[in-house]
């Protein structure tokens, strides 16, 4: 039962239509809002306060209809159907562009006998395009209180808590939908047998596909004739065509449209932003700023960062007294964390910049584009959200297939999205760019930001080529499409985007940081100590770093590391980062801090100067590109790994994906260090 004191409600609407950003304001949550299906994979929930009352607001996958056809929709439906005893009610949010197909959903929801709240979002846009809702009509029509909202300026979402606080939910007493004739009697035998007092749900479970197999266990009920009339799709395509015509009158009497508006700005842009030419050119020439500033900048920045952590490690080295406690936390633990923190400017630039992109609605042009590419490779057009999702961080974006209703794709896209270049392995591109290419640059364009382009690309098509391949394998079972809005162009929230790149800097920051802290300790540990050469000795303290264990245990791996032009140190770079890839960086920033022999200086200058014993140096080009490509191909991430289990249900998949991505970075990256040294 609902907790007397907390009251909930539900947020549902279709995708895009400013659900998430209502959530958001309403809560002062930082949930991302999305331009298309699919990025809110489950539920998400946040609380208020409003005169004294607390209320939870529980945001629910967007989707189109009651019935299901992927993961998401399905968590939706069931919140909705087996919750209601649970909630409040339904805040419906409709966008006020997309009015007819809307309608669809909300009227069966309503016809389920669920309270419900109506808000009309972004009016703005309504009013821009010359189109006008006369709301009371509306209102009057749905047999529902309406509210106005423009939930990006903040407008209206007052008047959504009001509403809520005075319980204005209202609950239809007739149905919208009309069970057809020749199913009338059926229905009703159905809904009598179930026990079911809304004849809509009797409807609508006998129009679920999935509710099939328990409708056989009461086939006594039906007559032959019924059985071969019950075609789910059948039903729902009546179902869905009646509802359309429904909602045509009822829009018909509350919308009118200024005549001869003119071009809108969107429909001018998108003349050259989804050219099949144009429209590549342009992403790849906005793809060229972003990496351009990531290093430009974010220059300075990363400087006062690298400066700073120098200076707190050699004060804390001539302050604390001198033994074991001075050199872990002087040369341990803060060159390691300063090793990865220093590059928290260049995430947080290329994410707000991500996050602008998103919020002008350019973004949803890019996955438009993108779908030609997909189809040749064995990849629904819907693949295409995992895949961007993944330029951020692939663990939610192999949560999100299950967007992805065809069981073939939705593997084929878990078992690639890892090839798409995460933040995580930003860090480690940028430190081996920075050693192993040169300031110069080409028609202003510096080279490390065109190397760092090459790199996202490189990922973008690995995983493309892998999907080609491994369709080969995989039996296909059918085919989905891609059906998504191109919303308007709108203005970025470049203040609230800016706090929500503060927010993911930090869980970068807090997330990596705690593994570096953990890692650099045990990295500490075994370089403090080594093999003890005196009898009365267990184990040799505060030994050079060559002497040390952590060098036994990396020239022990040395053997299988060298063709790739790795030295230990990098082998031990390698192996712990397979927790995480960002922890490359913080290894190899506590392992030069370790090495007493090295002449003072920056850790980056420590590794550009170091060199083999043959007087080679470690990070030459040879060795950079190889390194680069070792991380660009390599399932480098744990977490990552956990999720596709959890997604798969498959330690066959689990493993194979492993080998696939670690065999193909290891011969890759031996391949081209062969040839390149």
């Amino acid at each position: 039962m609902q907790d007397n004191k907390k009251k909930q409600v539900l947020l549902v609407g279709n995708p895009n239509v400013g659900k998430s950003t209502v959530f958001n304001t309403l809560c002062n949550k930082k949930q991302k809002t999305g331009n298309y299906a699919g990025v809110t994979v489950a539920s998400h929930s946040g609380n208020y306060a409003y005169k004294n009352e607390e209320v939870e607001v529980v945001d629910l996958p967007g989707s189109y209809s009651m019935y299901p056809s992927s993961e998401d929709e399905a968590i939706f439906s069931k919140f909705l159907i087996d919750e209601q005893e649970n909630y409040s009610g339904v805040v419906y949010i409709l966008e006020a562009l997309s009015l007819k197909r809307g309608l669809l959903l909300f009227q069966q929801i309503q016809d389920l006998g669920v309270p419900m709240i109506l808000v009309v979002n972004q009016i703005d846009q309504a009013d821009r395009r010359g189109i006008n809702i006369d709301i009371q009509k509306f209102s009057e029509a749905l047999h529902i209180k309406i509210i106005q909202t423009n939930a990006k300026e903040q407008i209206g979402i007052d008047e959504i808590r009001e509403a809520v606080f005075n319980n204005d939910f209202v609950k239809t007493g007739k149905a919208s939908f009309e069970t057809p004739n020749e199913h009338k009697d059926f229905v009703k035998k159905f809904a009598s047998h179930k026990g079911l007092d809304n004849e809509y749900k009797a409807w609508m479970t006998l129009s679920s596909g999935a509710e099939l197999g328990r409708i056989d266990s009461i086939h006594d009920l039906l007559n032959e004739a019924d059985s071969k009339s019950l075609v789910p799709k059948r039903l729902q395509v009546q179902e869905t065509v009646r509802r359309y015509q429904n909602v045509d009158k009822i829009l018909a009497d509350v919308i009118t449209k200024k005549p001869q508006f003119k071009e809108l700005l969107t429909e001018k842009l998108d003349k050259v932003l989804v050219h099949k030419f144009w429209g590549y050119v342009v992403f790849i020439g906005i793809l060229l700023i972003i990496f351009q500033s990531v290093f430009f900048l974010a220059e300075y920045p990363m400087s006062w960062i690298d400066d700073f952590f120098a200076w707190l490690s050699s004060f804390t080295g001539e302050h604390l007294p001198a033994g074991p406690i001075n050199s872990l936390i002087s040369n341990g633990i803060i060159p390691g964390l300063g090793g990865i923190m220093v590059f928290a400017p260049q995430i947080g630039i290329l994410l707000y910049f991500l996050y602008l992109l998103e919020d002008s609605g350019y973004m949803a042009r890019v996955i438009f584009l993108m779908d030609r590419f997909l189809r040749p490779f064995g990849l629904n057009g819907k693949s295409i959200v995992p895949l961007v999702s993944g330029t951020a961080c692939a663990i939610p974006a192999v949560i999100s297939t299950r967007n992805i209703e065809n069981v073939r794709e939705r593997l084929l896209t878990i078992l690639v999205t890892p090839f798409m270049t995460c933040s995580a392995r930003l860090p480690v591109y940028s430190i081996v760019i920075g050693l192993i290419i040169s300031d110069g640059s080409f028609f202003g364009i510096k080279y490390k930001a065109i190397v760092l382009l090459g790199m996202y690309l490189l990922g973008f098509l690995t995983a493309l080529f892998s999907a080609a391949l491994l369709k080969r394998f995989i039996k296909n079972k059918g085919k989905t499409y891609l059906v998504m809005d191109l919303p308007a162009y709108k203005k970025p929230l470049f203040g609230y985007d800016f706090k929500m790149v503060l927010g993911k800097v930090w869980d970068f920051i807090t997330g990596a940081g705690k593994i570096i802290f953990i890692v650099s300790i045990i990295i500490w540990f075994l370089s403090y100590f080594g093999p003890t050469k005196k009898a009365d000795e267990i184990v040799a303290t505060n030994v050079k770093l060559d002497h040390s264990y952590l060098a036994k245990m990396g020239k022990a791996i040395e053997p299988a590391i060298a063709p790739l032009g790795y030295d230990w140190k990098m082998g031990v770079g390698i192996i712990t980062s397979f927790v995480a890839r960002e922890v490359f960086v913080g290894t190899m920033s506590t392992l030069y801090s370790l090495d007493n022999d090295a002449p003072e200086m920056k850790v980056i200058d420590k590794m550009r100067n170091d060199v083999k014993p043959n007087g080679e140096k470690v990070f030459n080009f040879a060795t950079g590109v190889s390194i680069l490509l070792f991380y660009a191909f390599a399932m480098q991430c744990v977490s990552t790994l956990a999720v596709v289990y959890r997604e798969t249900k498959s330690w066959k998949w689990t493993g194979f994906q492993v080998v696939m991505m670690t065999g193909l970075a290891y011969f890759v990256s031996m391949f081209v260090y062969q040839i390149l040294k």
